[in-house]
């Protein structure tokens, strides 16, 4: 397109026609596939919302070559997050063959009591992610194992994941070795010690409350296990595994890695890697069960911990559930995610090429009047952002981008905006299940986003809380006002 005839801007009405769309084939398709909708019918709405997109785009003098560009960018932009997933595949799998996880659900079995599960299962994974900064590698390790122990227990995964992305979040919120808490006030212009001070006038009381309500939960919920259920599934744990506290090992070697902040593919990678290892020198047995008849052990233990860290494992108990409990993993079992990916970054890339993201914000601003206004129309921007661009990165960057001028105009501190970013955009991303987070979460939890997101009482209740000290003006930082000398 000649610089003579540049693309018109679009309407709103523009804007509004590919997210209507968007919200109105994704509905569909949870009504008619239900918990399969994400296993290929939500791919399908988004590729559609973002054709409708693109038809209005070069009705607007757009040329698809620049709009496919815009695409193959957006794309580009989940390519750490697909290696990651890939590698978090991969450990999955092996650390079910290595014992790791089984030996974490066997003890778990022994030390948690069903009245206050769902509260240590958020505390546990709170201090985790706090230690190593990342919500993703807590989910995937402690989080798996957290699910394996409510289901001997016979408590609800559906309330556990919600512990667990509770307390996952919570952790990743304000540890400073987190990505997304050095990017906010990255974007937004503050400092990072001060930022991570300030959110916690809105983070404490928000995990402070969701602690209690598990509690409560936990309390009023009766376990359908008794102790000789427990028991016998510890047995069939002990039966197929060579339990010992040695199989904790590669769990601790990939917490100390990232607390060394170590990347995250590089790190998972090194945990997968070392779960095949200690499948080969602590579970032999079960390795020569999984083989092909006549195997030597040599060939039994290539072939089996190769094809486990592509194709994840299966494991045969006499149990239907304890099958389910221990097998799964491998990288082949993150496809399905990398394609809801890819579909859910492409239709945000195009979205915001053609200008229809910064038309839904200039529309907002214009009816903010007041600073609870302001943060309000902040929190919902960054939500926006999260359900059309399906990526937490994008909901910090573009609204903070977008409104960080409007802030200081207002005579607000940077760091009320680096707050309301992490309140909104970080932690609401695991409840919009097109999300990578969500995605990501359930591919690792095995727990659907719709039937856990109610539960993550964190996740929401952080968000609204900011919306009210908005309102109220309760701890609204501003600038100083320099004086002349």
């Amino acid at each position: 397109m000649s610089e003579l005839n540049p693309p018109k801007s679009p309407s709103m009405l523009d804007a509004s026609i590919p997210v209507i769309t968007m919200i109105g084939l994704l509905t569909l398709a949870v009504f008619y596939f239900g918990d399969n909708s994400s296993y290929g019918p939500n791919q399908i709405a988004l590729l559609i919302a973002m054709g409708v997109a693109v038809v209005i785009g070069i009705k607007n003098g757009h040329t698809w070559a620049a709009i496919e560009q815009a695409i193959i960018k957006g794309i580009s932009l989940s390519l750490g997050a697909v290696l990651i997933l890939l590698a978090v595949g991969a450990l999955i799998g092996t650390w079910l063959l290595s014992g790791t996880v089984p030996t974490m659900i066997y003890y778990g079995l022994q030390i948690l009591d069903p009245s206050w599960f769902y509260a240590a299962a958020c505390i546990i994974c709170g201090i985790v992610s706090m230690s190593i900064g990342s919500s993703w590698t807590t989910a995937a390790t402690i989080g798996v194992a957290l699910i394996g122990i409510a289901q001997g227990l016979g408590l609800s995964p559906e309330i556990t994941a919600g512990a667990v992305i509770s307390g996952a979040y919570f952790g990743d919120k304000i540890s400073p070795l987190s990505e997304t808490t050095n990017l906010a006030p990255a974007i937004a212009g503050s400092e990072l010690f001060a930022h991570i001070r300030y959110m916690f006038w809105t983070t404490i009381p928000s995990i402070g409350t969701a602690i209690v309500l598990f509690l409560i939960l936990g309390l009023t919920e009766t376990s359908s296990a008794n102790n000789d259920s427990i028991e016998l599934l510890s047995k069939q744990l002990a039966q197929q595994f060579d339990i010992s506290f040695f199989n904790l090992i590669p769990l601790i070697v990939l917490l100390t890695l990232a607390i060394k902040k170590m990347p995250a593919f590089p790190a998972v990678s090194i945990g997968a890697l070392i779960g095949g290892l200690w499948a080969i020198l602590f579970q032999q047995e079960l390795i020569m069960r999984l083989a092909a008849n006549g195997s030597d052990e040599l060939a039994a233990n290539i072939v089996v911990v190769w094809s486990t860290l592509f194709d994840g494992v299966s494991i045969e108990t006499g149990n239907d559930e304890l099958n389910k409990l221990l097998s799964g993993g491998g990288m082949s079992s993150m496809l399905n995610t990398v394609w809801l990916i890819m579909c859910a970054l492409s239709f945000g890339a195009v979205l915001e090429h053609l200008g229809m993201l910064k038309k839904f914000v200039e529309a907002i601003l214009s009816a903010a009047k007041s600073t609870g206004s302001l943060i309000a129309s902040t929190v919902a921007t960054c939500i926006g952002t999260n359900l059309i661009t399906a990526d937490q990165y994008m909901a910090i960057v573009m609204p903070g981008r977008m409104y960080k001028e409007e802030y200081k105009r207002r005579g607000l501190d940077p760091l009320v905006l680096s707050r309301t970013l992490e309140d909104s955009a970080t932690i609401t991303s695991p409840l919009i299940p097109w999300n990578t987070c969500a995605v990501y979460m359930s591919g690792v939890l095995l727990v659907n986003p719709l039937d856990y997101l109610f539960y993550c009482f964190f996740n929401w209740l952080n968000p609204i809380l900011a919306v009210i000290y908005g309102f109220i003006g309760f701890n609204i930082k501003k600038l100083a006002v320099k004086t002349a000398s």
